[in-house]
C-alpha cells in the first residue's frame, strides 16, 4: 500500500505555551477529513523538538481518544540521546502508530556515516523486536547532519524491515533524483512541495506536508497523482521568505479564522501583523481569486 499524504500537523499552544489538545485533534480530523491519509505529529512543522515525553503521550492519547486511528498516526522523534529517541520511538509504536519519523542526533555536527550508523544500530537494538517501520528524516536544513545516499544504502540493508523509508526534505532535486533511483523500492517521501508532484511522477510514494495544513486536496493531488499545481509552488516560495513553521500556523490561523494558532513556543517567534498581512493576501489571490 502506498504511503499517500500525511499532514506535517502543526501543534497548537494557548498564551501559556501549553497545548491544546482540542484544537489539535481538530485540526488533525479536518486534515483527515480532506483527503489526508494520515496525520504526523512531533515532526518539524509540529514543533516537536520543543514537545517533552509527558505532552506526547497526552497527544497521542488524546488523538487515539478522539477517533483517530493508531495506524493513522506518524509520530516524530526528533532528540539527540539514543536512549531517548528509542524510548519516544517505542512509546509511539507500542500506541499502534503507522510509522516513526527519526532524524538523525543534530547537536554534534560533522559527523561521519559511520558515527551516525552507529547511532541509528543504537537506538533500533534498544528498541528491540518493537523496531519497525522506521522513515529516516533527511532535513539538513535544520539538522544540519545530511543522511547520504551511503548511509541510507548501509541502513536499509543492515535493517531491513525496520528502515522501510526516507523522507527527503533536503531541497535539491538531485539528491532526490539519486534517491529515488536507487533506493526507490523504499517508501520515499518528498518533504519539497516544490518537487513534490515531479518526484511521485518518478516513483515518490507521496509527502509528509505542512502545507497540507492548509491545502491538503491540492497538496494530496500533487502527492498521489502526481499532478502539478503552480499555486502550491508559488506558496512554498512565499512561505519560504520567512521562518516555515510560524507562517504555516499564519495560514492555518487565517482559513480557520482562529487567532490562537499564530502561537509558537520559544525559542521562535510568531510572524509580525505585517508578514501576517502579507501571508494570507498571497493565499488568497492564488487560491480564492477568480483566476485560480
Amino acid at each position: 500500500m502506498r504511503f499517500g499524504l500525511s499532514v506535517a500537523l502543526a501543534t497548537p499552544f494557548d498564551k501559556d505555551g501549553k497545548i491544546v489538545l482540542d484544537a489539535m485533534v481538530t485540526q488533525a480530523r479536518r486534515s483527515l477529513d480532506a483527503g489526508c491519509d494520515s496525520v504526523t505529529v512531533f515532526g518539524t512543522t509540529g514543533e516537536g523538538a520543543s514537545i517533552g515525553n509527558s505532552e506526547r503521550d497526552k497527544v497521542l492519547a488524546a488523538m487515539i481518544s478522539g477517533g483517530i486511528a493508531p495506524r493513522q498516526i506518524v509520530a516524530g522523534v526528533l532528540v539527540d540521546a539514543a536512549g531517548d529517541a528509542a524510548e519516544q520511538a517505542a512509546h509511539a509504536l507500542s500506541a499502534g502508530a503507522r510509522n516513526i519519523l527519526l532524524a538523525p542526533p543534530s547537536y554534534f555536527k560533522n559527523v561521519s556515516d559511520e558515527g551516525l550508523f552507529g547511532w541509528f544500530s543504537t537506538v533500533f537494538a534498544l528498541l528491540g523486536d518493537k523496531a519497525r517501520d522506521i522513515i529516516v528524516y533527511h532535513i539538513p536544513s535544520v539538522t544540519m547532519v545530511p543522511l547520504s545516499h551511503a548511509l541510507i544504502g548501509r541502513l536499509r540493508q543492515a535493517f531491513p524491515g525496520i528502515v522501510t523509508g526516507v523522507k527527503d526534505s533536503g531541497g535539491e532535486w538531485a539528491f532526490t533524483e539519486k534517491l529515488l533511483k536507487e533506493h526507490g523500492d523504499l517508501i520515499i517521501l518528498i518533504g519539497d512541495e516544490r518537487h513534490l508532484a515531479q518526484g511521485v511522477r518518478l516513483g515518490g510514494q507521496g509527502a509528509i506536508s505542512g502545507v497540507a495544513n492548509f491545502a491538503p486536496r491540492e497538496v494530496r493531488r500533487m502527492a498521489v497523482d502526481g499532478e502539478d499545481d503552480q499555486r502550491v509552488v508559488d506558496l512554498v516560495v512565499e512561505l519560504l521568505k520567512y521562518p516555515v513553521i510560524p507562517a504555516v500556523k499564519v495560514m492555518i490561523a487565517h482559513l480557520s479564522n482562529e487567532p490562537s494558532w499564530l502561537t509558537v513556543r520559544p525559542p521562535l517567534l510568531s510572524i509580525t501583523d505585517e508578514g501576517q498581512r502579507l501571508l494570507s493576501s498571497a493565499f488568497d489571490t492564488l487560491f480564492r481569486s477568480k483566476a485560480a
